[in-house]
């Protein structure tokens, strides 16, 4: 036990403010490692210093010097209070994952929507046919296939630049020709 806790003990049950000072002072960096090697995280660790030090200003009583030293009752509560801190995070993580997965997602597409995107999507595949053989065939391997331009060039053995030509004219001919088909749907 070090000379100083039970004179300590006894400053801070009378309400000694400057004792509080002299054993942060002493005992803090301790205390912080404590909290610091089962929190990992630096700002957290300072939270549960200064939970600790507030609990021994409110209650000095709880120390007992005869149980060990202040210095280990500190540790000892710095712990505590850094499990109860991960165990809170746990618990709320896992409620945060269980409302994700209970709660619905959002209504899905309305049957008006669904008629809608099917008659869209029959409109630009009838465009798509319209179409000279070269330009369609570059806007299948791009748009439906997913491939770029060096890919679309390669599986129709043309430059790169001419697939890239070939696909402009191409969404400028459906440009048009979509903007027509849509305007004159009902």
């Amino acid at each position: 036990m070090e000379p100083t806790d039970p004179l300590w003990a006894a400053r801070l049950a009378a309400g000694d403010d400057h004792a509080l000072a002299e054993v942060f002072d002493h005992l803090a960096p301790t205390v912080y490692g404590a909290a610091l090697r089962v929190l990992g995280e630096g700002a957290a660790a300072q939270d549960v210093v200064q939970d600790v030090f507030v609990e021994l200003w409110r209650h000095p009583d709880r120390y007992d010097p005869k149980a060990g030293t202040l210095g280990t009752y500190l540790i000892v509560l710095a712990r505590h209070r850094a499990v109860d801190l991960v165990r809170s995070e746990l618990r709320r993580l896992a409620r945060q994952e269980r409302h994700y997965r209970l709660t619905p997602e959002g209504p899905g597409p309305t049957p008006s929507d669904a008629v809608t995107a099917a008659d869209t999507a029959d409109a630009v595949r009838a465009a798509v046919r319209l179409l000279p053989d070269d330009q369609r065939q570059v806007v299948e391997l791009a748009y439906f296939q997913g491939l770029s331009y060096r890919e679309v060039a390669l599986a129709t053995g043309i430059p790169e630049g001419t697939a890239k030509s070939r696909l402009r004219l191409a969404l400028a001919k459906l440009e048009s020709a979509l903007d027509r088909q849509l305007l004159e749907s009902p």
